[in-house]
């Protein structure tokens, strides 16, 4: 799959389901507290995407079976939300979802705090924000794509943490993932040329411990093989010959 350049009609419809994704998000966000349990947030999740007229992206994609990947402590990605998970406090909680809107995607996560956490788990997801902005820095167009994941992995690794070399951000559009993935560490080259209308779910995911991850038995949730805790932040963006516009950050 190429990577595609959006027309301005498919950016519209972009922003459109950015904004409602960034919506859902800072809903989501009022009610993590100690003891609400994954399946609330994701029945929640579910119920704020559909009632904007939108559809969930990963509700059965690839067999996922749920709306938003709620993922705890340890758990980097692809958390699965079950009646029987409830969040306690000082747990870490980081919150995927993406919507479809008129057949185009957005992508987002946070990372949360439930009740009062450590100052080191604090840090942890202030410095994983703090990447994806250090690295948009890069993202415009007559750069190169692996400007943006230098600049995350220099921030990130300055400050202590590691970052996952198996889970990388994406390119979106009519499809979730799409070309080109987006390390979180600078690899060998400079990567594609940015150009004006690309659209990308940059996603850096800082683990507090060592890079090393792990898949439990669902085949889906990801964790750090060390069990230290993990965060997790992403949006969708849209590359211009200036700075980037954030599609999913209302």
């Amino acid at each position: 799959m190429a990577v595609t350049v959006k027309s301005q009609e498919e950016i519209q419809l972009m922003r459109e389901a950015g904004k409602i994704l960034g919506q859902v998000h800072d809903q989501l966000a009022e009610i993590i507290q100690p003891g609400i349990t994954t399946m609330e947030i994701d029945k929640l999740g579910e119920e704020l995407i559909r009632k904007a007229g939108c559809i969930p992206s990963f509700k059965n994609y690839e067999g996922y079976p749920a709306s938003i990947c709620v993922s705890i402590n340890d758990e980097i990605v692809h958390g699965i939300p079950n009646e029987k998970n409830h969040l306690f406090e000082g747990d870490i909680v980081s919150l995927d979802a993406g919507v479809i809107y008129k057949g185009y995607q957005s992508d987002a996560a946070r990372t949360h705090a439930v009740g009062k956490i450590s100052d080191e788990d604090q840090k942890l997801i202030d410095v994983t924000r703090e990447c994806f902005f250090k690295g948009i820095e890069f993202a415009r167009a007559g750069n190169h794509l692996y400007q943006i994941s230098s600049a995350i992995q220099k921030h990130a690794e300055a400050n202590g943490f590691s970052l996952p070399r198996e889970l990388t951000g994406h390119g979106i559009g009519q499809n979730l993932h799409e070309d080109p993935m987006i390390p979180n560490y600078k690899p060998l080259g400079r990567g594609i040329k940015l150009l004006a209308g690309m659209t990308l779910a940059v996603e850096p995911m800082l683990n507090a411990g060592k890079k090393d991850i792990w898949i439990l038995e669902d085949d889906w949730t990801c964790v750090t093989r060390d069990g230290s805790k993990s965060a997790h932040y992403e949006n969708t963006i849209l590359i211009t010959d200036g700075d980037p516009e954030i599609l999913s950050l209302v």
